[in-house]
């Protein structure tokens, strides 16, 4: 197993549709222990193939379910998520804030699906599936738009998306070719293991 470095906002990679997975080899299998090991060092819960540079309808996953009192590992696929409608109103950014690896730094408030279903197959080709609510189902709908080539970012809505625009000019997360190394680069959130972004 290898770590890959994780592209940041602006390569075009994470802004275009991730394609199907039409090959179960062992060249897939060794992508997905990869995006398992980068994602265990950097300190995430999720991480989507496309945040590694590889445009591919993959994503991994590594956190707790606190709804669901459960630990969830595993990787989706080709997946196909169904969500329940958006709650109206302004996100707690106490309690609906999100982080993402490819966004280093920087969390906002968004509003989420409270509830999801994502079926997909794994790295063997098996059907895999899940049903989750509240912070997993975030994850899941985070992990499962980079395969749509859009980023938790994209979906700010008014001052948070303004404060997002002065952070990415000031940041200079608009132009392609950025990228961290997990376990070398200063983490970028600056947590520990008991805190993680996806």
């Amino acid at each position: 197993m290898s770590i890959h470095p994780i592209v940041v906002y602006g390569e075009p990679v994470l802004h275009r549709r991730a394609e199907r997975v039409t090959e179960f080899d062992d060249e897939l299998r060794t992508l997905v222990a990869d995006m398992y090991e980068t994602l265990a060092v950097s300190n995430g819960v999720g991480l989507a193939a496309p945040q590694i540079g590889v445009g591919k309808q993959i994503f991994v996953y590594d956190a707790d379910d606190e709804d669901a009192h459960v630990r969830r590992r595993g990787v989706f696929i080709n997946p196909v998520l169904v969500g329940s409608k958006v709650p109206e109103g302004r996100p707690d950014p106490e309690t609906e804030s999100e982080g993402c690896l490819s966004v280093p730094a920087l969390d906002f408030p968004l509003k989420r699906s409270q509830k999801v279903t994502i079926t997909g197959v794994d790295e063997n080709g098996e059907t895999v599936s899940l049903a989750v609510t509240g912070w997993f189902a975030r994850i899941m709908q985070h992990e499962y738009d980079h395969l749509q080539g859009t980023l938790y970012v994209d979906r700010l809505q008014d001052k948070w998306k303004r404060r997002w625009k002065r952070a990415q000019k000031a940041e200079g997360y608009d132009v392609p070719g950025q990228s961290w190394m997990p376990g070398v680069d200063p983490d970028p959130f600056g947590h520990d293991l008991d805190t993680a972004e996806d």
